[in-house]
């Protein structure tokens, strides 16, 4: 383990996702306004970043609506001047050509890169929900991933870094497993990615790495020896949020929390909102005395283009 901190720690909140489905909490935003509101939780419990998924209003089904990005970002960056990461990893199944529309269309500051294919499965689920759905929709959604892939080949991530460059949208790579540090390292040797990059380890996901804390300093080494010159971050799914987050917050390192990765605040507790789950971690990084990054400060670790220069 690491004792080297940086001078600010990062917090991110992903407030929706497209992993979790209506019937499992009531808090879970689905609407335009109920993620506004989400979002702004995150920037008044300290959060400094908030990274978006959308889903259809009358009934919560993942989506890469194009109005409905603008929507919400459009009133958030009126209300604040919290850093918005968009997700181009979209809905399961969704078209590559769909999810990197966003960048296109907004010009955000962050976008999600995921950095390679994998088995991404919820299926196993399914039995925990049976008989409590709310929509029609939700259990087909989580019980066709036991057959499916999420591609992410090495020709879809260049031609995503090459969209996001021409865009001036620093990429926030997600990586789910060690492999995927290999392909990023062979992209940035082949002069498809430029450093330094920014990293987002995704622990805890059934077809992809277990989080656990030798997993995390594994990753982290990993990427020190292959990439050099990175900023990283940590999300855990579920009950391993917390532990993971707080790990990596002791490691150096940055974190996420909120609603798309884990919908409780403590054990049987279910989570009002992101942004308490974000006042929780800013307290427990205030024990460890690890300082809280404002966005303004977030957007110079990263080296953003600042909210002046985005599309929306």
């Amino acid at each position: 383990m690491e004792n080297q901190t940086p001078q600010k720690a990062i917090i991110t909140a992903a407030v929706s996702g497209a992993i979790h489905t209506p019937c499992m909490s009531p808090y879970l935003p689905l609407t335009p306004t109920q993620l506004v509101e989400d979002i702004m939780s995150v920037y008044e419990a300290g959060g400094a970043v908030a990274h978006l998924h959308v889903r259809k209003p009358e009934n919560g089904q993942p989506v890469a609506d194009q109005e409905i990005f603008r929507e919400v970002a459009a009133e958030v960056k009126r209300r604040c001047d919290i850093i918005l990461c968009f997700t181009t990893g979209g809905s399961l199944g969704d078209s590559v050509e769909n999810r990197g529309r966003v960048v296109s269309t907004l010009k955000p500051e962050l976008a999600s890169l995921n950095a390679g294919s994998m088995n991404f499965a919820l299926f196993h689920v399914v039995p925990k929900f049976e008989g409590q759905w709310k929509y029609e929709w939700e259990k087909p959604y989580l019980g066709g991933t036991e057959d499916f892939i999420f591609p992410n080949t090495f020709l879809t991530i260049r031609q995503f870094a090459e969209l996001m460059g021409r865009n001036g949208t620093k990429p926030e790579f997600e990586i789910y497993d060690v492999g995927m540090i290999n392909n990023l390292a062979y992209l940035i040797e082949a002069g498809h990615v430029q450093k330094p990059v920014y990293l987002q380890f995704v622990l805890g996901i059934l077809g992809g790495i277990p989080a656990t804390v030798e997993n995390l300093v594994f990753l982290v080494q990993t990427a020190r020896q292959q990439i050099g010159d990175f900023q990283w971050s940590v999300c855990a799914a579920g009950r391993a949020q917390f532990a993971m987050t707080t790990h990596a917050l002791l490691m150096g390192g940055h974190a996420r929390v909120g609603l798309e990765d884990n919908l409780y605040l403590s054990r049987g507790v279910l989570a009002k909102s992101s942004g308490e789950q974000v006042a929780k971690l800013k307290r427990i990084a205030g024990e460890l005395g690890v300082e809280t990054a404002t966005p303004a400060e977030a957007r110079k670790i990263l080296g953003l283009k600042g909210l002046q220069h985005v599309g929306f």
